[in-house]
């Protein structure tokens, strides 16, 4: 940025008066009286609107951050992302997974300046202005704003389980936030003295943070369609590689202690503009196309192994138990003074401004007879006393749980122990590459050295190296809340024997039975009714 006014106005205008000081004959000391003035003038907005705050993180080093980024992050509405946890329930499992939504969104910011940067100094052609950047910033470091208690697991498992058939995600919150932010701490006429055009650019800061899909007509307001491929930086509706990724990479390896083989720096480096179907995307070189496959593996590891560990998504379950049991008796104060429950708070953004992981601690130190069952709930999970996982299945197609699994499990029980349907949880797991079943490197467009500026696809067959058949893959775990030896033991049984169950039409499953000291692997077709084991 332009130091001295808003983005290319005020320091282009001092360093244009200093040039021409200096070129004019005029007196040494007349020279220096002037300039001395000009500094005068504008020391002002030198010292109060433009001096870049850092930030010392462990995953990026020093970030330089703009002045209109610093009175964003320094209000109510940001800071309190300082109390949403990065990774939710995996921090009863990981005890490095400390981080917030905050520093995440700090590094969101960072990448996302370092990458249209680095485009524009190599391809001045296009023509990013300083708003441009200013704004790609501002989307990246308020891109998550939307997010509530524990982060996914508030849009992902409570706020279904509480409003059943409500469609609602934290990217459509984001959004709605960012304008109260905006309205709540005044910020329009200071976006106005950094340069920014308003509305458009605040329309463009929202586009930029929940982009639409990709292949439908030029749907945006904020930027005409010769930069498209700024919408390809913060959110990538297109093939999802952009910088959101790029910061929960590092930063979640980070604090999760798993190695992180993906280097974003070099990606960052290969990246640039082409023109592919009359529109311009972000392309990579063709050199990078394995290393893009592991950025692609890495997420599918970190699910794998972290995002959808069993014992992180049964304590997510659980507190969202806890929260459902609460939900009508626990309240927030919104615009005007009303009240909201925990679940309506998504409709007022005041409101929601104060539902943070604090409401866990709210309902666990509580003494009112209303919250009991919720207490005792997260009183089990800080006591690590949590449902426990009796095995997984693999379908070998997309499936749903069906209500009538739990009583299926229930009634196979021995007649020396009684295990109801409500005390078995089913939960489906997908894992995928990104892009559901759909390979996301297809969707990439990569350039040659000889010719940098046409982009074109690598077909699968042409890269070296050891791709999955399937790109996505289901996981369906069963958990039993009873903990007793006799309860554990006889839904193991019981689970085995529903795998097994002919008419259990689920084609061919793999059965993983936690035993003792070894996995049970059952093979079963309902074509060929015969079955194997083996001992792993």
């Amino acid at each position: 940025m332009d130091p001295g006014g808003g983005p290319g106005e005020g320091g282009t205008w001092v360093r244009g008066m200093k040039a021409n000081l200096c070129q004019t004959q005029i007196r040494p000391d007349l020279r220096s009286w002037i300039l001395t003035l000009i500094c005068l003038h504008t020391s002002t907005r030198l010292s109060a609107a433009c001096v870049f705050q850092v930030f010392n993180d462990p995953i990026h080093g020093h970030m330089e951050m703009h002045p209109l980024l610093i009175r964003i992050i320094d209000t109510p509405q940001f800071q309190r992302l300082r109390r949403i946890k990065q990774l939710g329930g995996a921090y009863f499992v990981f005890p490095g997974a400390s981080h917030n939504r905050f520093e995440h969104s700090l590094g969101v910011a960072h990448l996302a300046g370092k990458l249209v940067r680095a485009l524009d100094q190599r391809q001045g052609d296009l023509h990013i202005d300083d708003r441009d950047v200013l704004c790609v910033q501002i989307a990246g470091l308020c891109h998550d704003l939307g997010h509530g208690p524990f982060s996914h697991m508030f849009d992902g498992k409570f706020i279904p389980k509480a409003r059943p058939g409500f469609t609602w995600k934290h990217e459509k919150a984001s959004v709605e936030m960012f304008d109260h932010l905006v309205a709540d701490n005044d910020l329009q006429p200071v976006m106005k003295e950094h340069g920014l055009k308003l509305p458009e650019d605040l329309d463009f800061i929202k586009e930029l943070m929940d982009p639409k899909d990709p292949m439908s007509a030029w749907p945006y307001r904020g930027r005409l369609e010769n930069k498209s491929f700024l919408y390809e930086i913060v959110s990538n509706k297109r093939n999802c590689i952009d910088v959101d990724k790029w910061d929960y990479f590092a930063r979640d390896c980070y604090h999760l202690g798993i190695k992180n083989n993906f280097d974003h720096g070099r990606c960052l480096m290969f990246a640039r503009v082409c023109e592919v179907d009359g529109q311009k995307q972000i392309c990579f070189r063709d050199k990078e196309v394995e290393d893009l496959y592991d950025m692609f593996y890495t997420r599918i590891c970190l699910h794998r192994r972290a995002y959808q560990h069993k014992a992180a998504n049964i304590v997510e379950t659980m507190i969202t138990e806890a929260f459902w049991k609460a939900d009508g008796h626990i309240e927030f104060e919104g615009s005007g003074g009303q009240k909201f429950k925990l679940s309506d708070t998504i409709k007022d953004m005041e409101a929601y401004t104060k539902v943070t992981d604090d409401v866990f601690e709210k309902i666990l130190n509580s003494s009112s007879d209303e919250l009991k069952d919720s207490r005792e709930i997260l009183q089990d999970v800080v006591c690590r006393r949590i449902y426990k996982c009796i095995g997984q299945a693999q379908p070998t197609q997309p499936t749903t749980v069906k209500a009538s699994w739990e009583a299926d499990l229930a009634r196979r029980d021995p007649q020396d122990v009684v295990l109801n349907p409500e005390d078995f949880i089913i939960d489906v797991i997908n894992l995928d590459y990104g892009m559901k079943e759909e390979n996301p490197i297809d969707r990439v467009r990569f350039y040659s050295k000889d010719d940098p500026d046409k982009g074109f696809q690598i077909p699968q067959n042409q890269v070296f190296g050891f791709l999955p058949e399937k790109f996505t893959k289901e996981l369906i775990r069963v958990y039993c809340k009873k903990l007793d030896s006799e309860s554990l033991k006889a839904a193991k049984d019981n689970f085995k024997r529903w795998c097994e169950d002919p008419d259990n039409r689920m084609f061919q499953v793999i059965c993983m039975l936690q035993c003792s000291n070894a996995i049970v692997t059952i093979w079963k077709t309902v074509t060929k009714p015969e079955k194997r084991s083996a001992i792993l």
